[in-house]
Formats: structure tokens, sequence, C-alpha cells
């Protein structure tokens, strides 16, 4: 039985997802990724509420799959320790059905990756180019040999070389102004239940816990982009190891670890938004689409949201019902059928581009907010966030975390 087929460019886990949630409608999909072997070292990552549903439409289990840790308490610290919101968790489970959980990244790829077929991933693969993209693409990869697809899902990152080929006129990445470090430390004695990040002037310092009993550690502070110091342990002591506690317990744990277990990524964001996110039969999602700072927790939430609505609105892929003629393809009783992939894609941008676009931008104030450095506006912006009642703080997660609806295939959003 002949079958639709998508290549996908990433395996990343909006590339994964969309490669799961395309293989149950009965797709042949291949997932060619740069990286030469799937991950097994990294940080964590955490599912929201929006996410979590998106994944149950495909009958993923996230802390199933990966493991979970629900922490008790969820909220923002002074770099004195004193809190500025508190949330309990449960809270949020009664109001968004259910909470967020937090997971290893590398387990939660491993996850998702297990759930395809074995020979749909190509490691060591990088895609090159993908050529006619109005046809039938030919996708080039640098290991060969070339693929041909009915449609390209590019999930190839924040850099994305797909996004910067045929969109070459688009401003590309924005620096936030922010260097973020990010670990991961065995700290089960510490007994911290509750994920907070910590605002001081200019820094941050942000703590999860995760099921296995390691903690996801994070910190941020205005640098030059490309600053790099030579050891990263000692630089975090210096910017934080009078902070409160438990970060100097925890940046002993740090002082532990070989720098290398230390991620250093300057923080970008997407200039503008792209014009749309799709161009013939290619397609964008996740960071390649919409790249954001981390400060909603939102960008690989936003990955599946993308991955599960592209999936829900494309066809199923058994094309037994589709004939050749020479005047393109026709259903069997006769009448021309036209190919619903292209009204799919066009569906997907009028679906995806305004919420993810609004998010990337919501994203961006609260990191400006979480690194004024000027004493008095930092101290009114901590005034404000204490002032403001636990109820109104949850509402305003509210288009965030109750905001992943699959799109009406009767009815879809207008086309952009």
């Amino acid at each position: 039985m002949a079958k639709r087929h998508a290549v996908v460019a990433g395996a990343g886990i909006g590339g994964l997802t969309a490669a799961l949630a395309l293989h149950r409608r009965g797709w042949h999909v291949t997932v060619c990724e740069r990286a030469p072997e799937p991950p097994v070292t990294g940080a964590g990552i955490g599912l929201a509420p929006n996410a979590l549903r998106a994944l149950e439409t495909l009958g993923v289990d996230a802390a199933h799959a990966a493991g979970s840790a629900v922490p008790e308490t969820m909220g923002l610290r002074r770099f004195d320790g004193r809190w500025l919101t508190r949330t309990a968790t449960a809270d949020m489970a009664a109001r968004y059905g259910v909470p967020p959980i937090a997971v290893p990244r590398p387990a939660f790829t491993a996850a998702l990756a297990a759930a395809l077929p074995p020979q749909a991933l190509r490691y060591g693969t990088p895609v090159t180019a993908v050529e006619d993209a109005t046809g039938r693409p030919t996708v080039r990869t640098a290991a060969g040999p070339d693929l041909t697809a009915d449609l390209v899902i590019a999930a190839d990152g924040i850099n994305s070389p797909l996004r910067r080929a045929h969109f070459p006129d688009h401003p590309g990445l924005h620096y936030t102004g922010e260097s973020a470090w990010r670990t991961l430390v065995n700290a089960p004695d510490l007994g911290i239940a509750s994920m907070s990040e910590t605002w001081g002037r200019g820094r941050r310092f942000g703590v999860t816990p995760l099921s296995d009993g390691r903690l996801y550690l994070y910190a941020t502070a205005l640098v030059p982009a490309g600053t790099r110091p030579a050891d990263p342990r000692a630089e975090l002591r210096r910017r934080f190891g009078s902070w409160h506690d438990p970060i100097p317990a925890l940046l002993d744990r740090i002082e532990r670890l070989d720098a290398a277990d230390i991620l250093c990524n300057d923080l970008y964001d997407l200039a503008a938004p792209l014009p749309r996110l799709h161009q013939g039969r290619i397609v964008w999602l996740g960071d390649a689409a919409h790249a954001m700072t981390p400060n909603l927790g939102q960008g690989g939430c936003q990955a599946i949201e993308d991955a599960v609505v592209l999936a829900h609105l494309l066809p199923s892929g058994d094309t037994a019902d589709t004939l050749e003629t020479p005047d393109g393809p026709a259903t069997k009783d006769g009448p021309a059928a036209k190919d619903p992939v292209p009204a799919a894609l066009a569906a997907y941008t009028a679906a995806r581009l305004d919420r993810t676009n609004a998010i990337r931008l919501r994203a961006r104030r609260i990191g400006r907010l979480g690194i004024l450095r000027n004493p008095l506006a930092a101290a009114a912006r901590d005034l404000a966030i204490r002032a403001t009642p636990t109820r109104l703080a949850l509402h305003g997660m509210d288009d965030l975390f109750n905001g992943f609806s699959l799109p009406d295939e009767g009815n879809p959003p207008p086309a952009r």
C-alpha cells in the first residue's frame, strides 16, 4: 500500500513529536538528524498543561515515558530568598486539569524516538537543501542518498538552515543580552520540593526538581554575546555565591562536575515573525519557526503543539484511493481530487502563526523584567509581583495553558 512520505529535518522534541504523530496517521516518515547519535546528556524540560494535553492526543503519557516530578510549589524569589509569588501545583492541577511536570530532556526524546520504527531515524545525516519545494521535494543530505518526499518538516532548530535558505530576507535572530548556564546535579539529600526562579539585578537562578532526584539548574546573566568564562563553575560561584539558600549548596554540587557538563548558550529569539510557517511543501515548527526565550517555559511546549496540530490538519498517509492521471490526481470514481497537503499547510500557518508569535513576544517581555538592573525599577517590579493575588496570576496563564486546541477539520482557520 502506497504511503505519503514525510522527511523531518531534526530529531529534537518538535521533530520527533511530528514524526510520531504522522507515523500514527499512516505516513512513512524519515527523520534526518545532524548529530551522530541520540543525546545521552543534557538538561531538563518542563512540560506545561498545554503540552501534556497535546501529547495525550497522540496517546503519549509523558510521565510514564520519561518519569516526572511534580513540585509542591512554583514561584519567584528575590536574591535574599524572599518569595515574590508562590503557587501550589495542586491549585494549578485543579484549574488546568493536570499539573506541570519536569523531565530529563534526553529521556523524553529517547521515549519519543522509541515509539518510531527504528529505520525511521537517521543520525549523522544533516539535511543540506530542499529542492523543488512546490512540487514533490527532493531532500539533499550530506550523508546521501537524496530523498523524495510529499512533505518536508523543518525542525532544524534555532539556527535553521532551511529557514535561512527559504526566507533569505528575514532578519533572523535577536540577541537578548543574556547568556545562560544549564546543568543537572544530584541532590536528593537537599529535599528541594519547589520549582523556583530567583531574580536579582541583571541575573537569575532557577531550580527545577526532576523525577530521579536530580535537579535541573539554570542561571543567566547580562553579558556580551559569545562571552565564555574559562571555568563556568567559578563564574557561577562568583555571580551567585552570596544568594539565598539552597543556592550556595547547589553551587557546591556544580563544582564537583566536569566543566563540560555545564552547557552555556547565549539566549536568542526570532527577531520578527516569519511571514508564514510554510512554503510549498516545506513546513517549519518549533525553534525553526518561532524561536523564543525560555522565560515562559513554552519553547518545547509550543513545538509539541505545532507537531500535533500539523498532523491533525494533514491527510492520512494512505494514498491507495488516489490515482495519477494526465490532468493530475483523481479519485477512483473519476472526479478530480485536489491535493490536500498544500491546503493543510496553509491551515497550519493560520492556526499557529499568531499564537506562537504572541507567546514569543510575551516571553521576551518577561525576560526583560527579570533582568532589570536599575535598583528602583527592580524594586518596583518586585512590589508589583508581590501585590498580585495568586488567583489573578493564575488567570494570566489561562491563555497559555488552556490555549491548545485542535482546529476543526471541517472548518479550519482561514488560510494565509
